[in-house]
């Protein structure tokens, strides 16, 4: 799988993880910020996501972890920490 098919699937996932009815992928840049603008996430929202990224992806996302911040900037940098955790591009 390429990054670009795993940027699509997280944002599919952010959805269904949110229960975000009103948003679709479409509405989602794989670039934009999760948290200080784009879809104004919450703490709980990341916790949320990090279980269905774990659940789906077998990657943890550890929020004591320096950089746990850094991977939850964006879709795009969230699909870039599962690959390199992973280390395949069979995610």
């Amino acid at each position: 799988m390429d990054i670009q098919t795993l940027e699509q699937r997280l944002k599919t996932l952010i959805i269904e993880a949110l229960a975000l009815e009103d948003v679709s992928e479409a509405d989602i840049s794989s670039s934009e910020p999760l948290f200080d603008g784009g879809l104004e996430l919450d703490s709980i929202d990341a916790l949320e996501v990090g279980v269905a990224i774990q659940k789906t992806y077998g990657v943890k996302l550890d929020a004591n972890s320096d950089d746990v911040k850094q991977a939850f900037y964006s879709v795009a940098t969230l699909a870039q920490k599962i690959f390199s955790e992973r280390g395949d591009a069979n995610v």
